[in-house]
């Protein structure tokens, strides 16, 4: 299968997975990217299930809504029971790096809050190591340089992600984003306190401190589950 058809096939498993786990009325977590767009549009059939969705980009917002299925400002939920995304890597630990679609924080923010993480991607994200793909990191404009030295200090080759115009890459939240080449992440539990620790950082693309639950990964021969009972 192409990768395309291997992602509408792990978004229709997601949907599978969300209408067997997931209780009526409840408000599910959407993630970004063109993964999670397979998810939206597979769950549109079975919307009626559900009081609506909270989004992790306004590019999500926007095919949930078109869908006509309602979204959800995540300040109006006392509950998640569970959040469905991409990811750009995963490892045997349900670690993994995000972020290439530019929705990091808020991707972040909404899995934080999620009871379960379920992960979805085609074979060729599954790694053993983190860090071929290149890991995003969200700046403030003005500390763009000083993480990027930092970065450098640490052995990674720091990128500014760029618009189609050539300008600097601008997330939904107003930031920027520095894309870090050559690092082989061994440790990303470590690696994310010790980004995320850096002033100016509003969050790195590692999901090691909250990883995934389960993942479903698109293969030639079908859908493997892979679940990470550690967490």
């Amino acid at each position: 299968m192409t990768q395309d058809e291997l992602k509408q096939l792990v978004g229709r498993a997601a949907a599978d997975y969300v209408n067997a786990h997931v209780p009526e009325g409840a408000v599910i977590g959407v993630g970004t990217g063109s993964t999670a767009n397979c998810f939206v549009d597979a769950l549109a059939a079975s919307k009626g299930r559900y009081r609506g969705a909270v989004s992790s980009s306004v590019a999500t917002t926007a095919r949930l809504q078109a869908h006509g299925i309602r979204v959800f400002d995540l300040n109006e939920i006392d509950a998640l029971p569970v959040y469905v995304d991409g990811a750009d890597e995963i490892d045997h630990r349900g670690a993994m790096i995000k972020g290439g679609g530019g929705a990091l924080t808020r991707e972040k923010i909404v899995a934080s809050v999620a009871d379960v993480f379920v992960c979805i991607a085609d074979a060729s994200k599954r790694v053993d190591v983190l860090g071929a793909f290149a890991l995003p990191i969200e700046v403030v404009p003005m500390a763009r340089t000083a993480i990027g030295r930092r970065v450098t200090a640490i052995g990674g080759v720091p990128v500014v992600r760029v618009a189609k115009d050539g300008a600097p890459f601008i997330t939904d939240n107003g930031n920027e984003i520095i894309d870090v080449k050559g690092l082989r992440i061994s440790d990303p539990l470590a690696l994310e306190a010790q980004i995320n620790a850096w002033p100016g950082v509003v969050t790195v693309g590692l999901f090691a401190d909250r990883g995934a639950n389960l993942c479903l990964l698109g293969t030639d021969t079908g859908v493997e589950r892979i679940d990470f009972t550690t967490r």
